[in-house]
């Protein structure tokens, strides 16, 4: 047996260049999160955190490294067979920055939900989830076109909570939002952790998002992690200079923007 959920262990992925070459968008990440446990994956655009939430839901091979569910092997390609492929999916569900794109817009909140939980066999109802996420009877009956983006949000992780899955993975999930909606969502994302205790896998680029639901955080730049360590410590005593660069560049009370461009310089390479 082991003590972590999930273990992702020297993850490496590259894509070959239009002008050849190769770019190594993640090299060897490794992490592990314990059951019911929250990890957040930091760094600005480019960075490659993007890439390894692909690898843990399969949506991208990984060239090199493994991933392991309670101790079991995730295999890098498709499942073949009904049965596997929604095994597979209770292991680990992803939620994007962008819902719409992955809701099925021919179909209100209600049926959507109600589609997964009979697709996994599950006899909540589809109303509860939905009450369980904030979105009420009226909500039930909208299409996504008809929903706002952080109602929309709210419907994503309802449909993934129906699969019943051990790892959610939140990619941007809350950077597309207003302030006042991010800590809504950030307060259902606590919330939902504590009931059901769900891992979380947070992937942002902001530092000042994780704090709030992360227990770890994971700090990338350039395809290579540079600072991994409880968010607490990292928030508030960071050793890498990139890092240092993240929090300067972090809006608040008495926020000198000199302070980013002087950090930014002192960055190596």
């Amino acid at each position: 047996m082991t003590d972590h959920l999930l273990e992702a262990t020297g993850l490496t992925k590259t894509y070959a260049l239009p002008g050849g070459g190769r770019h190594t968008a993640a090299e060897d990440i490794t992490f592990t999160v314990p059951p019911g446990g929250a990890l957040g994956i930091v760094g600005e655009s480019g960075s490659g955190k993007t890439t390894v939430a692909r690898m843990l839901v399969g949506l991208v091979r990984p060239d090199k490294g493994e991933i392991r569910v309670e101790g079991g092997l995730r295999p890098s390609r498709p499942s073949r067979g009904k049965a596997a492929r929604l095994a597979r999916a209770r292991q680990i569900q992803m939620v994007f920055q962008d819902p719409y794109i992955s809701l099925d817009p021919r179909l209100t909140a209600e049926q959507c939900v109600a589609t997964a939980l009979r697709l996994h066999g599950k006899a909540e109802s589809a109303a509860a989830l939905l009450d369980r996420v904030g979105l009420g009877t009226r909500e039930a009956r909208a299409r996504p076109r008809e929903l706002s983006g952080g109602q929309r949000q709210r419907l994503a992780i309802a449909r993934s909570l129906a699969v019943d899955p051990k790892i959610l993975v939140l990619d941007e999930a809350v950077a597309a939002l207003d302030v006042s909606i991010q800590a809504q969502i950030l307060r259902l994302l606590e919330e939902i952790r504590r009931d059901t205790a769900v891992a979380l896998v947070f992937v942002s680029h902001d530092l000042a998002v994780v704090q709030h639901v992360t227990d770890e955080v994971l700090v990338m730049r350039r395809g290579k992690a540079v600072e991994h360590g409880p968010t607490q410590r990292v928030l508030t005593a960071p050793e890498d200079p990139y890092t240092r660069l993240l929090l300067a560049s972090v809006p608040t009370e008495g926020w000198n923007p000199s302070d980013a461009v002087r950090a930014r310089a002192a960055l190596p390479g």
